[in-house]
């Protein structure tokens, strides 16, 4: 038996893309939102003796140009110390009553009141704890529940209604007795039975139904949850007659300051070994300044790309958004799909009617025809909105009234956008007044 062996030798050219240091960090300055892009190169000036970090300011663009009272609403603002539920209550306690056990009961409660403003607790336990008679225990509690805000301190959702309702000298004759006695009644809409029992017509029971509505569940939300950030736009939209111009907000962006005078001195007196050092920093600069205009040139130009597209949305402010893609920006761009999806992640727009990040305006075809989610949602608002409200739009008769104008959905999808537009079904929409 032979063996035979046979070489063969080929070349062959291939072209990679080495992901250098440097273009890695390309991608995550791109990346950043403004608050980590600052914290990023104000850590490198740490290390590099050439430049300085001028921080962005506060005052936006469009609020500079604003030819009226400057309203602040372009940019989240909060305070420095917002005020928690608890330390709401406890000045409180402190400020109108006196050093009792009574208060001392009270100051233990609010130590059990979730974020909610409902009071999670073992009543049995604490009483015992503290050693506090039932009559002791219940006027705690009642001073406790007239705090402000109205319904804290509640130990159910119904209890939280009926306190809302008792402090309101406005409130429905009967809405208090309503959520007392029917409230599980009040829950399942049943409105003849209601109406029957008290002996009121169908439209007193929807005009108590309709204040009920009004109160508030989660009486203790809004206290101290705030996010102590700021949002400063990327890019600012202005009118400049009448044509929509997308502007790079210059007093939202930092800006790096060369110490010309520092690197010639130095320059000038260094050793070798310091001229490669300086060497070293100044090409760090003038990458990393490079960059920064980069990042600002693509934000930009997918914004402006953005606008064009969705012109009829800034046009009527707020108004229907046409289907976009990622894919769509980037071939225009010539640049990768992943590149879109960092310049718009975290990325702002102000404009004359709010703040809103790019990423929102990139929304999917329904079915593959040229309209958005966005356009059908208002198609089903408009439907409603419009719609008898003593006798309401099934999903199903709304999938036939899209039909005629030639959007074919199913009814599921109509049940889902209208959940997402948070519009009850049609038996929880009808109205008896």
């Amino acid at each position: 038996m032979k063996f035979q062996q046979s070489y063969s030798q080929k070349q062959q050219q291939t072209q990679k893309l080495a992901m250098t240091q440097e273009l890695q960090q390309a991608i995550q300055i791109l990346q950043f939102n403004t608050e980590e892009l600052q914290d990023y190169v104000e850590t490198v000036s740490l290390e590099n003796p050439l430049f300085d970090v001028v921080a962005p300011k506060i005052q936006s663009d469009l609020m500079q140009m604003h030819s009226g009272p400057i309203k602040e609403d372009s940019f989240i603002q909060i305070a420095d110390h917002p005020v928690s539920l608890f330390e709401h209550l406890i000045h409180q306690i402190h400020l109108n009553y006196r050093d009792t056990f009574i208060r001392e009961i009270m100051l233990v409660l609010v130590e059990y009141i979730d974020v909610n403003g409902y009071l999670k607790v073992d009543e049995e336990e604490i009483k015992k704890e503290l050693k506090a008679t039932d009559i002791q225990y219940l006027d705690a509690l009642t001073l406790l529940q007239q705090l402000d805000p109205p319904g804290v301190g509640a130990r159910s959702l119904q209890e939280c209604l009926m306190l809302q309702t008792e402090q309101d000298d406005y409130a429905p004759e009967l809405a208090y007795l309503l959520l007392e006695e029917s409230f599980e009644a009040i829950a399942k809409r049943k409105f003849e039975q209601i109406a029957k029992d008290y002996q009121i017509s169908l439209a007193q029971v929807q005009q108590i139904l309709d204040y009920i509505r009004s109160l508030n569940p989660f009486p203790g939300t809004g206290f101290g949850s705030q996010d102590s950030n700021f949002i400063i736009p990327d890019l600012t939209l202005v009118r400049r007659e009448g044509q929509l111009v997308v502007l790079s907000n210059k007093r939202g962006q930092l800006r790096l300051n060369f110490q010309e005078n520092y690197f010639n001195r130095l320059k000038l007196q260094a050793d070798e070994e310091t001229k490669v050092y300086l060497k070293e920093k100044l090409q760090q600069f003038e990458w990393l300044n490079k960059t920064l205009g980069q990042r600002k040139d693509t934000i930009l130009e997918v914004g402006k790309i953005i606008v064009q597209h969705q012109a009829a949305f800034f046009e009527n402010k707020q108004g229907t958004l046409k289907p976009l893609m990622l894919k769509d920006v980037a071939k225009q761009l010539a640049v990768h799909e992943s590149t879109i999806s960092r310049a718009v992640n975290g990325k702002y727009i102000e404009t004359d009617f709010g703040v809103f990040e790019l990423r929102s305006f990139f929304v999917n075809k329904v079915n593959d025809e040229d309209t958005s989610a966005d356009e059908v949602k208002h198609l089903i608002s408009a439907l409603i909105e419009q719609e008898d409200k003593h006798k309401p739009l099934s999903d199903q008769k709304i999938v036939e009234l899209l039909a005629e104008k030639e959007q074919k959905i199913s009814r599921r999808t109509v049940a889902k956008y209208r959940d997402a537009l948070n519009i009850p079904s049609s038996s929880k929409r009808k109205r008896f007044d």
